[in-house]
């Protein structure tokens, strides 16, 4: 799918990657963009209509989609993280309820209410931004990591879902983003521009996953998209 004279609406658009993916659809041509965000106060940015939603309240989910009506292209970037001291830590439950709410059951509300907008134009789409994090262990992110691990396998069972609605799903995996949000983290980042570049060039191309830097490439496990003969 295309994005030019498509109108995309992405969730958590206020800043970092969202707000990425909202200019460069603007500049690839999109007849309209929605940047979905909890609060739309002092958001001003040429071209780029603010839409309040919380993910983890069905009601402005309901209210987002009624307003944006007319997308085609839904990005479900929205997320949260948090540290904990280790998967065994007191705190483990309480971090990984807080973080499923949005991560996962967020990516499951926003769909739902989208399908049927998607479902009746001639071409749609869907991308979920996930992570490395599903593949590489890193035991004070072990909240995330599950959070993030189940949008994966959402997404998956996803496409498999709408492909015979003509409904394109698209995993992005990515490593840490060079944001505010990772300031003072000394890792490798990626850039959110090139990020956004590669996945609306894979979205293009008909791909159903876009992994976005080095690490992740080395990281993919095949095989899971197209199971092979035999295995159902």
């Amino acid at each position: 799918m295309d994005v030019a004279n498509n109108t995309v609406f992405i969730t958590g658009a206020n800043r970092g990657l969202g707000l990425a993916f909202a200019r460069e659809a603007l500049r690839r041509g999109a007849s309209k963009v929605y940047a979905g965000m909890r609060n739309t106060n002092g958001f001003n940015e040429p071209g780029i209509v603010p839409v309040r939603i919380d993910v983890t309240d069905k009601a402005s989910i309901a209210a987002a989609a009624e307003l944006a009506a007319d997308t085609a292209l839904l990005v479900n970037n929205a997320g949260i993280a948090a540290l904990i001291d280790s998967p065994l830590a007191d705190d483990v439950e309480e971090q990984s309820q807080r973080l499923f709410d949005t991560n996962y059951y967020g990516v499951v509300r926003v769909s739902k209410a989208f399908e049927p907008i998607l479902s009746a134009k001639p071409q749609a789409a869907i991308v979920n931004v996930l992570s490395d994090i599903v593949w590489l262990p890193r035991p004070i992110l072990t909240p995330y990591a599950a959070s993030k691990a189940a949008a994966w396998s959402y997404t998956n069972q996803l496409r498999f879902h709408l492909r015979d609605r003509g409904i394109q799903v698209l995993g992005l995996h990515v490593g840490f983003l060079d944001t505010d949000l990772t300031n003072g983290i000394d890792v490798p980042k990626s850039s959110p521009d090139d990020v956004v570049r590669q996945t609306y060039d894979a979205l293009a191309a008909g791909k159903s996953e876009v992994m976005a830097d080095r690490g992740t490439t080395l990281l993919k496990v095949p095989g899971y998209i197209t199971p092979p003969e035999g295995v159902f």
